[in-house]
């Protein structure tokens, strides 16, 4: 499956206009700053919550696939998220980067991650063209050359890039680029998804966190379901969290979100409760 959509991303690279893409990433007002954006929601004592609008996945097939994205994100906004991860993948995900393009111009503005597979520097163009403000990263689809040309080129625009690791072999190509001196790996996310098998654990966060050194700002993806895991996340050392199909699946998505980010039932803000009861399909 992934041998699949790695060479269907590939025929859809071949496709895009790299100058035009240039152009149009440099005419951009300056991203917010991502990385911040998650450490102001940390004195709470909570990993920061990243909320994933997401229709679809390989793995689990269709979630939800009527789901109004602009309203489940200001449902994410006004419950506690403290940034958004948007799937722009079409062929297998059921992304967009048209909703990409409209949260970067709507309110709330929350900073946006671009959740894809990026191969390529047209790519990164285009996730700042869209309005990104940081890009994923997958350290195990990308060689180490790669891997520093794309985390550059996105710290050139102004972008966060969070690299993405499951195993120990990822993490050390990861870590490299900072032991070399450049800076480039703020930011890490352990996918707790193998993407061979799509199997699911928090043992790999569990496994992989101690060994990242202090001053690189730790994502765990995937997998994560209830406040429980959260609480057994947090005493790890981790910094913030990614989730999308536990929120897109819940009855009452506000309440998930609040629960998950560690707000109290109180964080949900009068116009979000006017909003239809969460409802958003």
């Amino acid at each position: 499956m992934l041998d699949r959509m790695l060479a269907h991303k590939r025929a859809e690279i071949q496709r895009l206009d790299l100058p035009a893409l240039q152009r149009r990433a440099l005419d951009m007002p300056p991203p917010r700053d991502f990385l911040a954006g998650l450490r102001s929601a940390q004195p709470r004592a909570r990993p920061a919550l990243i909320a994933e609008l997401k229709r679809a996945s390989p793995s689990r097939g269709i979630l939800a696939l009527d789901i109004d994205l602009t309203q489940l994100a200001r449902i994410y906004a006004e419950n506690g998220a403290a940034a958004l991860s948007v799937l722009t993948d079409e062929a297998f995900f059921y992304g967009s980067l048209d909703t990409l393009r409209a949260l970067s111009l709507g309110t709330p503005r929350l900073p946006l991650l671009r959740k894809d597979f990026i191969l390529s520097t047209a790519q990164v163009y285009e996730s700042r063209a869209a309005g990104a403000d940081a890009i994923l990263l997958i350290a195990s689809i990308l060689d180490e050359a790669e891997l520093r040309d794309l985390c550059g080129l996105a710290r050139e625009l102004g972008m966060a890039a969070m690299v993405e690791v499951h195993s120990v072999e990822d993490l050390e190509r990861a870590l490299s680029m900072a032991e070399s001196g450049d800076r480039m790996t703020p930011l890490i996310g352990i996918n707790n998804r193998d993407l061979r098998d799509f199997s699911v654990s928090l043992d790999t966060t569990v496994r992989l966190r101690p060994l990242i050194p202090d001053g690189v700002f730790v994502v765990a993806e995937s997998g994560i379901r209830s406040a429980e895991d959260v609480a057994r996340l947090a005493k790890i050392g981790v910094d913030a969290i990614l989730v999308g199909e536990a929120l897109v699946t819940a009855p009452d998505i506000g309440a998930k979100v609040r629960e998950l980010a560690g707000m109290g039932p109180g964080g949900l803000t009068a116009e979000c409760a006017e909003s239809a009861e969460n409802k958003i399909l």
